[in-house]
């Protein structure tokens, strides 16, 4: 069992593979030239697996493997069929430009439910967002995972003046369409360039959907950190992460794992446990994992409060950019 100094339970583990991706959103990635981490510095397919494997005996139940893009990593295909094999609820989030290519690695795995990050439903934006060609790509795979019956939620970044014109027409796509849409607020990461005045709120969001449909909320459940609606005759369903202006941290059952082999217990966390090191010199890492959740802070890393945020700016927040950390 992992608990922090809160009561908290933490049984929900985010393991990222890689810090590469094939697309470049500049929430995630910093603008500037980025290099991206040497492979002798990544865990490899043995160390998440013995890591993995140390959590699950902790009382993780569920695992979620991210990125960068976790399926630009050459040997994903193993790391996912290796952990297929532990007793636990395991997912994927992905940008889904590699769901064609991947597809029989992830039916012949446990996996049976991904999220899938998309920003916009416009070619053009799409391009402009990430500075590659991939929108069809990605609807593809989206639609190859709904023909082969995964459950698909789509995430989707809301950035005032950028996308939020564009809620709606998400709306619209869960009406015959089996998708679960989960807007998320803009939240500021190190190197893109966050300010309050692109967020887009839990409430402003609910306004924008409420002009056109009537809505109803689903029932949520105490670590949920998106608040679930759904719209009558609809398929698919909507929610929204409202990390900033609504944020879920007395719940938080989740710690986060870096490509590099960083425990961090909290998403904006300023510090970190190294795991890799002391694994690879063969070293015990259970105290060190229950001593990185017992310095948990309260909310949002001890960094900055719902109720401060309009007067930040970016740079106040000391943390790796996005990609570094992990979706």
């Amino acid at each position: 069992m992992i608990q922090d100094q809160f009561g908290r339970l933490h049984n929900y583990l985010r393991i990222s593979l890689t810090d590469n991706c094939n697309l470049r959103c500049f929430y995630c990635m910093p603008e500037e030239d980025y290099d991206f981490t040497p492979t002798s510095r990544l865990m490899q397919t043995n160390e998440i697996v013995a890591l993995a494997r140390t959590f699950v005996d902790l009382g993780v139940t569920k695992i979620r493997l991210t990125g960068g893009e976790p399926l630009v990593r050459k040997d994903a295909a193993a790391i996912i069929a290796q952990l297929s094999e532990l007793p636990v609820q395991l997912t994927m989030t992905t940008n889904g430009t590699r769901i064609k290519a991947l597809l029989p690695v992830l039916k012949d795995s446990s996996i049976r439910s991904l999220n899938v990050s998309l920003d916009t439903l416009q070619a053009e934006k799409f391009f402009f967002m990430t500075h590659r060609d991939q929108f069809h790509g990605v609807m593809e795979g989206i639609q190859l995972l709904l023909d082969h019956h995964f459950h698909v939620k789509v995430n989707v970044v809301v950035i005032h003046d950028l996308n939020d014109n564009e809620i709606n027409d998400f709306i619209a796509w869960t009406k015959d369409t089996p998708v679960h849409v989960r807007f998320i607020e803009f939240m500021p990461f190190s190197g893109n360039r966050w300010s309050s005045n692109q967020v887009v709120g839990y409430r402003d969001i609910l306004e924008i959907i409420g002009q056109k449909y009537a809505f109803e909320a689903l029932p949520g459940l105490k670590n949920d950190t998106a608040k679930a609606f759904h719209i009558p005759g609809h398929q698919g369903s909507f929610a929204i992460i409202s990390t900033m202006t609504a944020p879920f941290c007395e719940g938080c059952n989740r710690i986060r794992l870096t490509a590099d082999g960083k425990l961090k217990n909290c998403l904006f966390s300023k510090g970190e446990m190294d795991l890799l090191t002391p694994l690879r010199n063969g070293m015990d890492i259970i105290p060190l994992i229950h001593q990185n959740i017992a310095e948990k802070a309260e909310r949002l890393g001890g960094q900055f409060t719902p109720e401060d945020f309009e007067k930040m700016v970016g740079s106040a927040i000391e943390n790796r950019s996005m990609i570094t950390i992990g979706g």
